[in-house]
């Protein structure tokens, strides 16, 4: 789903709310799935979980070739519920976690930035958003 530059993924994690919001949240569990594809990385995530609150999370090609640093600024939180954020060139992320029993829904929309196709861009979110349910589903 798709308006303007705005993009939507999304997936339901078959664990319960709190426990999918932990993994979303923990540095702990960041660097252990937030990269798109085995051949990378995340060895370092900091994040203080609060308005106005800082978080980044180093991503990195396990070959050395490149890297770079994914961060922003916390606008709202609510517990096991929403995480809106602004990232460092500007662009606004919303994450929804929508409890289903004893699923969690993550529905994430995000600014899309003007360098690289929409498509290109969804399918890399989604591919984040996909190794974080494989994660939360096998890590119990």
């Amino acid at each position: 789903m798709e308006t303007g530059n705005t993009v939507t993924v999304e997936t339901t994690v078959h664990a319960p709310v709190e426990q999918v919001w932990a993994y979303w949240t923990e540095p702990k569990h960041i660097t252990k799935w937030s990269f798109a594809s085995d051949d990378w990385h995340a060895p370092n995530a900091e994040n203080d979980l609060r308005v106005g609150g800082k978080f980044v999370t180093r991503l990195e090609a396990k070959d050395g070739s490149f890297g770079f640093d994914l961060g922003g600024v916390y606008d709202e939180v609510r517990e096991n519920e929403f995480i809106s954020y602004t990232m460092g060139d500007g662009r606004k992320v919303a994450i929804s976690f929508i409890r289903q029993e004893n699923d969690t829904k993550v529905v994430e929309t995000f600014d899309a930035e003007t360098t690289n196709p929409v498509e290109m861009q969804k399918a890399g979110w989604q591919a984040f958003l996909d190794n974080f349910k494989k994660y939360s589903e096998t890590s119990r």
